[in-house]
């Protein structure tokens, strides 16, 4: 193997690991003794790190994810320098780490193959190729956000309008592989959500609002012990809290 190709192969499994830093595991278990794959919808990610612990905690890990893909463009750009690169297959280069980043997200090495579904990690990659495709498919993702309240369903819907973004614009719409790719991208954002989509249409998928009127509460007790990391049991709802009394009081009459 020559050094091209050994350097490509070196920077595609430094992508890997990149997206294999689980932040959504590692922040929940640090800071508050909590694994989120085991709440909510059972995903490493910022969407269920919000559901799960909130605006705070799922910040943090929605930019460092983002990150992730981000550096492995980033660093994979670095072969435009080797006189053997050109641009088309720049392009595929930084292609190929997009999806390694994203894989390793998705089956992260670091946290026993049991990641989130890389939208982050996916964003922060592509922003590194086409910004301005991110922009607009950001503004899809905001507006059927604020209209209907899923991040499950923004998400899909800005996924499949990255294709059609990229289709009309000037810049990339010559670009077979860029095509090709954005189209590949949607098809597997709408697989990796079909149990979304199976939720949607029987109408019990979590709705999450941008504003909330008292704040977002999580769906685990992040207070007191569990904070510690001495518990990890859901919130009761009212309805289960009443059902057990009623339970308690019916064994002390027998």
């Amino acid at each position: 193997m020559n050094m091209v190709v050994l350097s490509v192969i070196f920077l595609l499994i430094v992508a890997y690991l990149l997206g294999s830093i689980p932040n959504a595991v590692w922040i929940g278990k640090r800071y508050y003794g909590i694994d989120v794959r085991e709440h909510g919808s059972k995903n490493a990610g910022a969407t269920n790190t919000l559901r799960v612990l909130g605006r705070q905690a799922a910040l943090p890990v929605f930019v460092l994810d983002a990150l992730k893909g981000f550096v492995a463009v980033t660093l994979m750009s670095l072969m435009k320098y080797s006189p053997a690169v050109g641009d088309n297959w720049l392009t595929i280069l930084k292609l190929l780490a997009v999806a390694a980043a994203v894989i390793g997200h998705i089956y992260p090495i670091f946290a026993e193959f049991r990641g989130g579904k890389g939208v982050a990690t996916l964003v922060g990659a592509v922003i590194g190729i086409v910004p301005s495709i991110i922009l607009l498919c950001f503004g899809v993702w905001l507006v059927v956000f604020i209209l209907f309240s899923y991040v499950s369903l923004a998400s899909m819907c800005a996924g499949v309008s990255f294709p059609i973004f990229i289709l009309i614009s000037p810049k990339t719409n010559d670009n077979i592989t860029l095509i090709v790719f954005a189209f590949i991208v949607a098809l597997l954002l709408i697989w990796t959500h079909r149990k979304n989509i199976s939720r949607l249409r029987a109408g019990t998928e979590s709705k999450i609002s941008i504003f909330p009127s008292n704040g977002h509460k999580p769906d685990v007790d992040i207070t007191g012990s569990n904070f510690r990391g001495e518990c990890e049991k859901d919130y009761p709802d009212a309805t289960s809290v009443q059902q057990t009394e009623e339970s308690a009081a019916e064994t002390e009459n027998k």
